[in-house]
């Protein structure tokens, strides 16, 4: 696609942050915003071809034992020939991108890097402190905050404004879309920031599905398919593939849930383990491929393409297998520009990531991440805006973060 706009043009930076920054985020966010002006209802832009239904070339696993899980391993979506306008408020809005990026460098030294509602809650007790997210248990639900904390190569790196609320409030938008398919463990949401949810034993696999062969991790299926495996997690590879291509049809590539590494593991492999039962990994198998192929419907209307994801499953205390943790947010999944794809992947080009991958990738070979917070921000509240069809809402600060979700935890959970 020919970018007709420049970096500077579509953003208002300063002239630090213009040397700093515009080299490399300049093709990417420029693109975003003439991806929203060029897309129209009528068109039916090249990437479409990134996601019509192709004859699979993928074997159902020969072993017996396998076999019995083909059917929920591997799935091909029906054809998606066009792609829906839906412009972010950012791309079209210069007032609001000039609002957004103001507060955002404000808010920088505002981040939610930590919470201690413990202290401020009664009855509330720590549960857990991950990467992203603060866990505390209370008069039987979960509590779950999301900070702003951006981690990346299994380390957290720096805090980016606004983060935490917009993982929170896409999850909670995908949580209220998702029903359909599979019931989940949200009870409400009473601050931006904050998700409470029911008590679930959660299985101790999570469920990644794959769209496309890429990545840049060590388990990623590039990684895995270019080291010459062709056997990954009960699917059989086809020859011939290309990194970012997409495969034939979907496919689930479970992990086991490790404190430092996550271990890609077969459907025997789990039974095998006792990590979960048959039915049950057929039941959570079967709702993580339906989740992932609306997923990519919701995305390709959107102008994106859903890559890959990951799923978390739990069980309630009456036995109900509920979807939890997150869905589809730009931490636990990756998307891609739809509309550059195609042209991008014919050049041999890495494609558009608007998703955790490009700050990653930025991280590694750019920049300082205590520096550049704002423009990570910028991408976490366009993929927002883009998919929620949205504006995102600029918080006031009339008191801290801190108290306020304290004070709003406290509320809901008297009443409940």
């Amino acid at each position: 696609m020919r970018l007709k706009k420049t970096f500077t043009d579509e953003f208002p930076l300063n002239s630090k942050e213009q040397r700093d920054v515009a080299p490399c985020f300049g093709p990417l966010l420029a693109s975003l915003a003439q991806l929203h002006m060029e897309l129209s209802p009528s068109q039916s832009p090249s990437p479409a071809t990134a996601v019509k239904k192709q004859k699979s070339s993928l074997k159902t696993p020969f072993l017996p034992s396998l076999r019995r899980f083909a059917r929920f391993s591997m799935s091909a979506p029906q054809p998606r020939l066009a792609v829906a306008s839906r412009a972010s408020c950012l791309s079209v809005d210069a007032g609001h991108r000039e609002d957004v990026l103001a507060a955002a460098r404000a808010f920088v030294p505002k981040c939610l890097s930590e919470t201690h509602l413990e202290l401020t809650v009664s009855g509330l007790k720590a549960k857990a402190r991950g990467k992203v997210r603060d866990i505390y248990e209370g008069k039987g639900y979960m509590v779950l905050v999301t900070t702003d904390r951006q981690s990346a190569f299994d380390r957290v790196l720096a805090s980016i404004p606004f983060k935490g609320q917009v993982l929170n409030k896409t999850s909670i938008w995908w949580f209220s879309k998702t029903e359909h398919i599979v019931p989940n463990a949200v009870i409400c949401s009473p601050d931006n920031n904050v998700t409470i949810a029911k008590k679930c034993s959660v299985f101790p696999v999570e469920f990644v599905v794959r769209g496309f062969v890429t990545g840049s991790t060590d388990t990623s299926l590039w990684t895995v398919y270019n080291s010459g495996r062709r056997h990954y997690c009960g699917n059989i590879l086809p020859d011939g593939m290309k990194k970012n291509q997409k495969l034939p049809a979907n496919i689930l590539t479970p992990t086991t849930k490790e404190t430092n590494h996550d271990v890609p593991v077969s459907p025997d492999e789990i039974l095998k383990m006792g990590l979960m039962t048959e039915d049950e990994y057929l039941e959570v198998s079967s709702k993580a491929m339906s989740l992932f192929e609306y997923g990519q419907q919701v995305a390709l209307d959107h102008g994106l393409l859903l890559v890959d994801t990951k799923y978390e499953f739990g069980k309630d205390s009456d036995g109900n297998i509920l979807l939890i943790d997150e869905v589809h947010t730009p931490d636990s999944s990756r998307y891609w520009i739809a509309s550059s794809y195609q042209e991008r992947f014919n050049a041999c080009l890495e494609p558009e990531n608007v998703d955790k991958e490009f700050l990653r990738l930025w991280f590694k070979d750019h920049c300082n991440p205590y520096e550049d917070q704002v423009f990570h921000c910028y991408l976490y509240i366009f993929l927002y805006e883009t998919i929620t069809n949205s504006k995102f809402q600029i918080p006031t600060l009339e008191e801290s973060i801190h108290d306020r979700i304290s004070r709003k935890v406290s509320e809901v959970l008297e009443s409940l």
